[in-house]
C-alpha cells in the first residue's frame, strides 16, 4: 500500500515540474513576442538625430508603398527560345524572373514580394520548361487596381507580353482552379514520311497523303481517356496513382505551309494535367509508329506496368495553347462583380503574337537548324521495348532529367 503511495507522490510530483516548466516556457514565448512587437515600432525623433550625425538622411514616406492589393488573374504570352523555362531560377535567364523585374519596377510588386514572391500569392497555372511557348498562360497574383498595361509591355522583352488582367475572388489559385490545359505541338509533316525514306531530300517538299494523315489522327486518339502514363514520364512508377491522367482530346490540324514553305501539321492535346515530359514522349511515340519504327502495340504495352523504352520529341514544337476555367466561371463568371477567365477582349491580340513570337520562331529555327529531321535519325537507336535497368529517362539533348509534374508545380 505504501508503495503505491509513494508512486503516486512521485507522479504528482512529476506533473507538477512539468506544469512548472510548460509556464515557464509560455512565459519567455510572451516575452520574445512582446519585445518583437516594440521593434516594430521606431523612435523617429531619435532615429533621425543618429542618422543625421551619420550624414544619412530618412527618405521621405512613399504613398505607392501602402498600394492596397487585391487577387488578380493576368494573361501572359510569351516565346520560351531563348530562356530556361518558366519557373524562376537563381543566375538563369526565365520568363518569371523578367516579369518580376517589371512588376518590381512599375510598384505592382513591394521589394519584399521581388524576393520572395510568395508573399504576393503568386501562381503560375503551368510551368513551361526550357525552350517551351505558352500563348495564353495565366498566372494569380496580388495587383494593385490602377495598372498601365502598355508601360508595363513597353519594360518587357519582346518575347514576352501581358495582355489582360481579371480581378478574381479572393482564394483563386491559378494552378488549384485551372480543370484542363491544352497544349500544341506544332512539326513538319516529314517527321510521318515512312521510315525507309530519305527524308533527307524532302524536308523541304515533303506533302503527308490523306491516308498518313488519318493514320496520324487515329494514332493520336489511341491516348484518349483515362491511362496510365507512368512510361511518359520521370521517376514514376505504375503503381504510382499519380500515374493515372485524363486525356480528353488528342487531334492533328490538316496540312499547311509555312512562310519558308515546308509543311507543317498542329498537334493539339487537352487533358486535366500532364506530367514533365508528358506531351513530348506521347508525340515521340506517335511519330515512331506513324513512320513504322515501331507498332501500336508498344503503345498498348506503355500502358501497362511495363518500363519500355521509348522516344522524346524535340521541345521546339511544344506551346501552352490554353489554361481553362470552367468551373470558375460557371462559379463567379456571372456573379457581377468577377469576369469569366476567357480572355475573349484580348483573343485578336493573342493570336498576332502568336502568328509573330511563337510560330514564326518554331518555322524558321525548323527550316535553319532541322531539329526535327536530326531526332527522327535517332528513332531506330530505341528499342520500344522493357528497359535493361530502371534508370531515368535521358533528354534530347542527352542530360539527364528529374521527375516531376508538367502541371503540378512542373
Amino acid at each position: 500500500m505504501s508503495e503505491a503511495l509513494d508512486k503516486l507522490e512521485v507522479e504528482k510530483e512529476a506533473r507538477k515540474e512539468a506544469k512548472e516548466l510548460e509556464g515557464e516556457a509560455v512565459k519567455e514565448a510572451n516575452r520574445i513576442k512582446r519585445t518583437l512587437k516594440r521593434k516594430k515600432w521606431v523612435d523617429w525623433k531619435e532615429q533621425d538625430d543618429k542618422d543625421a550625425a551619420n550624414g544619412v538622411k530618412r527618405a521621405p514616406f512613399d504613398p505607392a508603398e501602402r498600394i492596397k492589393r487585391k487577387k488578380s488573374a493576368i494573361l501572359l504570352s510569351y516565346c520560351g527560345a531563348n530562356y530556361y523555362g518558366m519557373q524562376r531560377n537563381p543566375g538563369m535567364q526565365t520568363i518569371e524572373e523578367e516579369l518580376f523585374k517589371a512588376m518590381l519596377k512599375h510598384k505592382w510588386i513591394t521589394e519584399d514580394s521581388f524576393e520572395q514572391i510568395q508573399i504576393s500569392c503568386f501562381q503560375r497555372a503551368a510551368r513551361t520548361d526550357k525552350g517551351v511557348s505558352a500563348a495564353r498562360q495565366v498566372c494569380s497574383v496580388k495587383l494593385p487596381e490602377d495598372l498601365d498595361l502598355e508601360a508595363f509591355n513597353a519594360d518587357l522583352p519582346q518575347q514576352i507580353r501581358l495582355f489582360g488582367v481579371e480581378r478574381v475572388t479572393k482564394g483563386f489559385n491559378a494552378k488549384d482552379q485551372c480543370n484542363a490545359r491544352t497544349y500544341t505541338y506544332t512539326l513538319p509533316t516529314m517527321a510521318f514520311a515512312p521510315f525507309e525514306e530519305k527524308v533527307e531530300d524532302l524536308h523541304d517538299t515533303f506533302q503527308i497523303s490523306p491516308e498518313l494523315l488519318q493514320k496520324v489522327k487515329e494514332t493520336l486518339k489511341l491516348y484518349e481517356g483515362t491511362k496510365n502514363f507512368h512510361n511518359f514520364t520521370s521517376k514514376k512508377s505504375f503503381l504510382d496513382p499519380s500515374s493515372k491522367r485524363f486525356i480528353m482530346s488528342f487531334t492533328s490540324s490538316d496540312p499547311f505551309r509555312s512562310p519558308q514553305g515546308i509543311e507543317f501539321v498542329t498537334l493539339k492535346v487537352k487533358g486535366q494535367s500532364f506530367m514533365l515530359h508528358q506531351i513530348r514522349k506521347m508525340v515521340g511515340l506517335a511519330i515512331a509508329i506513324v513512320r513504322g519504327n515501331t507498332t501500336a502495340a508498344t503503345l498498348e504495352r506503355a500502358l501497362t506496368e511495363e518500363r519500355l523504352d521509348l522516344p522524346m520529341a524535340p521541345g521546339l514544337g511544344l506551346v501552352l495553347d490554353t489554361v481553362h476555367y470552367e468551373r470558375y466561371n460557371d462559379r463567379y463568371g456571372k456573379d457581377g462583380i468577377h469576369n469569366p477567365l476567357t480572355w475573349q477582349a484580348q483573343e485578336a491580340q493573342v493570336q498576332d503574337f502568336i502568328e509573330r513570337e511563337i510560330f514564326s520562331q518554331i518555322y524558321k529555327t525548323e527550316a535553319e537548324q532541322r531539329n526535327m529531321l536530326d531526332w527522327i535519325g535517332t528513332l531506330h537507336y530505341h528499342s520500344y521495348d522493357t528497359r535493361a535497368e530502371d534508370a531515368p529517362p535521358a533528354s534530347s539533348d542527352g542530360k539527364k532529367i528529374k521527375g516531376g509534374d508538367d502541371d503540378n508545380d512542373e
